[in-house]
């Protein structure tokens, strides 16, 4: 019958649209929410097989709901150095435990440091590779390799000298025998600042030698450290240019460190061979001549606390020590869908993988389609107000004309009625 069929048809245009507005509420009560993701109500209409050319039995109208995972928010700068977003395709890899937990996937990054040093954000963990200090990573990008983001992986620093650079001027005008004295600092591989003295003795004509006394404390000179051993010969041309050095490369060891640090092996940088880019010998122009030196550079570094993390271009973890130095410990994993608009979508902005969305492939920033990670900015609601409230009127008047539908039904079911009586 034509009057039930349209009274059908004005149901389910009612039913339709509250569900079409609801999606709506919930756009708009997401506009602030970070990389929220807005749902549009896509409406299919049901068509009846028994309509004929000379009569028409209404279907009405359906609505299903579609999640844009796939639409772009715009990336904002903010103040928190551990804040990430993504600029392209992809998702961060999640996990609800440091150890063995279930992997989920999400944009938002408004990641913190919790008590136990580990980035997480709404209980979940940001997984990442470990990498060496200069950022590449340790092992293989495969999920097997994901950790857990542990801030507190690197606590200290300090690292071992392992190459001394000279740039010093020998007086030439300095007798046979002349001895002069200057110092290096070593680092040892605990990170302990000691001061190694420099003997050098002219031993002829465009000849000199270096001897290297026992390491001694920075803070206590009087004490040695380790012992070492090593004396380097060098020659000069006669235009003041380094000649050679013996050994060659110039070498010095340190032995025994009383700390209990590993033994030391340190390359001495005398300056390249012909020229004067290190070590030279030119007159002082002095009474009593002496050694000029313009500097002595070690490289090594002092025992550091941990200060701050930060997470860069690339999505690369950066820690930062009270000595000054900054070190790569992790470089974040972005993980990329066949069809991402296929996950399924949790709270707090957490999908998980299905049969359409196909399983993850995990990848380095930037490489092979997936997208770039940005440190300290965050990706905004995709939910643009003006149309969404644009489309609330629509559902609204829709509703409205529905409604009008159904109290027309009921005139003429009365009108009907009443010619029967």
């Amino acid at each position: 019958m034509s009057l039930s069929g349209a009274l059908s048809s004005a149901i389910s245009a009612l039913s339709a649209q509250s569900q079409s507005l609801s999606m709506i509420s919930d756009n708009i009560a997401n506009s602030d929410t970070t990389a929220y993701k807005t749902t549009s109500g896509m409406f299919d209409s049901l068509v009846t097989a028994s309509s004929g050319t000379t009569s028409y039995a209404s279907g009405g109208v359906t609505v299903s709901g579609r999640s844009n995972i796939t639409q772009q928010g715009l990336l904002a700068a903010t103040t928190n150095a551990t804040d990430v977003g993504i600029q392209g395709s992809g998702f961060f890899a999640v996990t609800d435990a440091t150890t063995g937990g279930s992997v989920s996937y999400t944009r938002n990054g408004a990641f913190t440091i919790n008590n136990a040093g580990y980035l997480e954000n709404n209980g979940y963990y940001l997984e990442g590779w470990r990498t060496d200090a200069d950022g590449n990573i340790v092992g293989s990008e495969s999920a097997s390799n994901l950790q857990a983001i542990d801030t507190k992986v690197a606590a200290t620093s300090g690292s071992a000298t392992t190459k001394t650079t000279f740039n010093a001027n020998l007086p030439s005008d300095a007798a046979t025998g002349d001895t002069f004295n200057s110092s290096m600092t070593v680092y040892d591989s605990l990170g302990a600042a000691n001061s190694v003295q420099v003997t050098w003795t002219k031993t002829g004509t465009n000849a000199w030698s270096a001897s290297f006394g026992n390491p001694t404390s920075a803070s206590d000179t009087s004490t040695s450290t380790g012992t070492t051993s090593g004396t380097v010969n060098i020659t000069f041309n006669s235009d003041g240019s380094l000649a050679s050095t013996s050994p060659s490369p110039a070498t010095i060891a340190v032995t025994g460190w009383t700390d209990g640090a590993a033994n030391s092996s340190i390359t001495l940088d005398l300056g390249t061979v012909g020229k004067t880019d290190g070590l030279t010998q030119k007159a002082s122009g002095e009474t009593t001549p002496s050694v000029s030196v313009t500097s002595i550079d070690s490289d090594g570094l002092a025992f550091g606390k941990l200060s701050s993390i930060s997470i860069g271009k690339n999505g690369v973890v950066d820690a930062t020590y009270s000595n000054g130095s900054t070190i790569a410990i992790y470089k974040i994993a972005v993980a990329t869908f066949a069809d991402p608009n296929g996950l399924s979508a949790s709270s707090n902005g957490i999908y998980s993988a299905t049969v359409t969305s196909g399983n993850a492939t995990l990848q380095t920033s930037g490489e092979n389609g997936a997208g770039t990670v940005y440190g300290s900015e965050l990706e905004s609601s995709t939910t643009d107000t003006s149309s969404q409230f644009s489309s609330m009127i629509s559902a609204q008047q829709a509703y409205s004309a529905a409604s009008q539908v159904i109290s027309t039904v009921n005139k003429m079911y009365d009108t009907l009625i009443s010619a029967m009586r």
